[in-house]
């Protein structure tokens, strides 16, 4: 009997070299899936998109998620996979060339030589003229405040020092893992008011949540240098668009940089924005495919959970042909009533693994014989579980 394929809705242009990892003998990938076990999507908004009942994954080639309807995947028990590190280094450099257009007055040089007459004799007389207005200064020994200590900006700080400037960071939530991949000289600040108090560049790396939302407001802005340089390529509402216009109106900040422009701040001389360019690299497009391709195709396979912004992180090495996945709400006695069903059926667990996350629990249960659909049915009717997958391996 030959297995069905899974099916792939892909909603916005993916790196070939990611949906190549798609083998073609068992996957189906494409724009009008009728029944798709997974959906891969870059910037479609799905907030609005009645997701089919079939979808068990959604997979976003990039880091945020705020266009995918986490909550109602989490209700139905599917994981929202995302690509965390994979546009890391672009970023970065779009960050330092941020900080360099800002430092040396280069957005306001560039108009003024375009709006040059080239024809004009005087032309080099009125070059030399007016450089003066646009004179800049050099990095090493200016401080910079880097606000999220994650990928992206434990490699934006690491650049930084390479460049001569002195590091200060600020991140509460902190992980092991990225605390071991800063630098040593990164000093620690103790908030963010530390950091706008003491450092003349400011740069932004924190995902959107309810609690970051105008992290950066009118009220803490008054705390920064007269002068300083604010760079937003997080989110468009970390930042109190509002609040920013009036702190450049006041000269309290030289430069706002970002990468979401944003209605307040249009026709602002000095607000440098870019058209949402932090990912859009080759080399980044390809890595988010390649990251994300690759934790679906686990998922669906052998239900391990990587990188799912609503899910705990659950990998198990496959002991069995014989697999079950369950997600369910993070109660009590979860675990017991699975493996009561299971020793109910006959079944015998060969290997077993839990995990939490918030008010999602997840499972997977290997067992040394085929798995019958009564079983799967009498999980499903578990008060509190959300989703149940049988994975035999092929």
């Amino acid at each position: 009997m030959t297995a069905r394929k899974f099916e792939i809705l892909v909603l916005n242009q993916i790196a070939p070299i990611g949906l190549k990892r798609f083998p073609s003998e068992s996957y189906h990938v494409a724009k009008d899936a009728a029944h798709p076990d997974a959906i891969l999507v870059r910037s479609h908004d799905m907030n609005a998109m009645k997701v089919p009942e079939s979808v068990c994954a959604i997979g976003r080639a990039g880091a945020g998620t705020n266009n995918i309807p986490v909550k109602a995947m989490s209700e139905r028990g599917a994981p929202v996979f995302n690509a965390p590190g994979a546009n890391a280094n672009a970023v970065k450099e779009l960050v330092l060339a941020g900080i360099l257009m800002a430092a040396r007055n280069l957005v306001p040089a560039v108009r003024f030589v375009g709006e040059l007459n080239c024809d004009d004799v005087a032309l080099a007389k009125r070059v030399e003229a007016e450089k003066a207005q646009f004179a800049g200064i050099e990095l090493p020994h200016h401080t910079l405040g880097v606000i999220g200590l994650g990928k992206i900006g434990s490699l934006v700080a690491d650049a930084a020092i390479k460049l001569g400037m002195n590091v200060l960071g600020y991140d509460p939530d902190i992980t092991v893992e990225a605390a071991w991949g800063l630098p040593s000289q990164v000093k620690k600040a103790h908030s963010i008011e530390e950091i706008l108090k003491a450092c003349q560049f400011v740069t932004l790396h924190v995902p959107l949540l309810p609690v970051t939302r105008h992290l950066i407001s009118a009220k803490n802005l008054e705390l920064m240098h007269p002068g300083a340089i604010l760079l937003n390529f997080s989110r468009e509402e970390i930042v109190d668009a509002k609040a920013v216009a009036a702190a450049l109106a006041a000269k309290k900040l030289k430069y706002y940089v970002t990468d979401f422009p944003a209605q307040p701040l249009c026709g602002n001389s000095a607000v440098i924005a870019l058209p949402h360019l932090g990912a859009s690299t080759r080399e980044a497009e390809d890595n988010s495919a390649v990251m994300v391709v690759d934790q679906v195709r686990d998922y669906l396979e052998n239900g391990n959970v990587r990188n799912a912004v609503n899910f705990p992180e659950v990998v198990m090495a496959r002991e069995s042909p014989y697999r079950v996945g369950v997600a369910n709400a993070n109660v009590p006695n979860m675990l017991g009533q699975i493996s009561g069903a299971m020793a109910k059926a006959g079944l015998n667990i060969h290997n077993m693994i839990n995990r939490s996350k918030g008010e999602m629990a997840y499972t997977l249960v290997d067992v040394d014989s085929p798995v019958n659909e009564e079983l799967v049915g009498e999980l499903e009717r578990v008060e509190g579980v959300l989703a149940v997958r049988y994975l035999p391996q092929s």
